[in-house]
């Protein structure tokens, strides 16, 4: 009897709900608590392992896990990143090291600027990465816990941090200079030539892509078939089926999710009747 794959999910922060949500929605079937540490899936041939997010990365590099979610910064950061391979982009989790300096007495206004100074980041190699490829020569201060207060207590001259929206920078006084890295959640293996962890990017991929697109369904006088056609191409031409109803059609398409708020109008001006917008569950 063969083992079962094991999947290092994140067991706390940012990324374990919707880590645990995007399984279920790729129709992986298991109950999980805050105390369980492992779970077996029912529905499939897999083991969940609840883990540190930031441990992700040696657990897969160690074969204590097969494959894992974590976060694109933290395997970035780690120096196991290289011998792991990123299978899928998971579309959550979405964040960027940020650049930031005192808002009120810096003079750090681009990359050169910040030539000689002291940079505080919980971050190190990516930062020291990321300055020593511009061959700019920085002081790299590993700092763990809140990092926007290392310019306040004087031990650096600016910080590089995982930022949002930015609104922490401005709280405490910051204002952003660049972005470092952009980061959101990845799923990780030592190779994807594996017929298991194949199938779970697979069907991981299936759910992100459905995320991103919905299905459209709406009604049109056939001589509008085409300009509705040019608004909403899908993903190769639109399905066009004759209604009962004389000169009239069914229109069945898909769109991207973020262009539905901006489509809908057009396509009423275009003659588009009955318009439905609903839910794509997995896209392959």
């Amino acid at each position: 009897m063969t083992a079962s794959l094991r999947l290092a999910v994140p067991n706390k922060g940012r990324l374990k709900d919707p880590s645990t949500a995007l399984l279920r929605d790729a129709g992986l079937s298991f109950e999980s608590t805050d105390r369980a540490l492992s779970v077996p899936v029912r529905n499939a041939d897999l083991e969940l392992i609840f883990v540190r997010t930031d441990d992700v990365p040696e657990l897969v590099t160690d074969g204590v896990a097969d494959v894992g979610i974590t976060g694109y910064d933290l395997l970035a950061e780690s120096e196991l990143g290289p011998s792991l391979e990123i299978l899928a982009e998971l579309d959550y989790g979405r964040c960027r090291l940020a650049a930031a300096v005192p808002s009120h007495n810096s003079d750090i206004d681009n990359w050169e600027a910040f030539s000689g100074a002291r940079v505080a980041t919980s971050h190190p190699r990516v930062t020291g990465r990321f300055f020593a490829e511009r061959e700019i020569d920085v002081t790299v201060v590993e700092f763990k816990g809140s990092v926007e207060v290392a310019t306040k207590i004087g031990v650096a001259d600016a910080i590089i941090d995982l930022v949002s929206t930015g609104s922490t920078l401005q709280v405490n006084g910051l204002r952003a200079v660049g972005t470092v890295l952009e980061s959101q959640a990845v799923l990780v293996a030592r190779s994807r030539h594996n017929g298991t962890v194949a199938r779970l990017a697979t069907a991981l991929s299936a759910v992100v892509a459905a995320r991103r697109t919905r299905y459209l369904v709406l009604n049109a006088p056939r001589d509008r078939v085409d300009d509705i056609a040019d608004l909403v191409p899908g993903l190769r031409s639109p399905t066009v089926m004759p209604l009962q109803e004389e000169g009239m059609v069914a229109i069945h398409t898909t769109v991207a999710t973020d262009a539905v708020w901006d489509l809908l109008p057009r396509l009423e001006a275009a003659g588009g009747q009955d318009i439905l917008v609903l839910p794509i569950h997995q896209m392959i």
